[in-house]
Parts: structure tokens; sequence; C-alpha cells
């Protein structure tokens, strides 16, 4: 049934504008985590990943 989705959390848990600035996952996705079945942790995965993405261009702008 393909890969099983890994937990992106990397212990830094430090929320801006609600969402992790280190696993890029939003608080209520965190909370959801647990019950969330494989294809939505996939997709979470996949958002989050974006999300990181979008955080450390606005990082490199601030300069």
């Amino acid at each position: 049934m393909g890969d099983k989705a890994k937990n992106p959390c990397v212990s830094i848990c430090k929320l801006k504008d609600d969402i992790c600035i280190g696993c890029g996952r939003s608080r209520d996705e965190m909370k959801a985590w647990k019950g969330m079945k494989n294809k939505e942790r996939k997709a979470v995965n996949e958002v989050a990943a974006e999300r990181l993405k979008q955080l450390g261009k606005a990082k490199k702008k601030k300069k």
C-alpha cells in the first residue's frame, strides 16, 4: 500500500502565524496527526514542505 508517511517533526515546535517553523505543519495538523490515515499524512507533508520553502524565502528577503 505504499510507504508510510513519516512525521516531519524536528522537535523545534515554534509557531509563527500558527505554522511550526520546524516542520511546516499548522497547529491543527499537529494535533490531528495521530488520528490521520497515511494518505492524509502524506498530503499534510506535501503542504508542510511547501510552507517551509515559503518561510525560507521570507527569511532571505528580510536581510
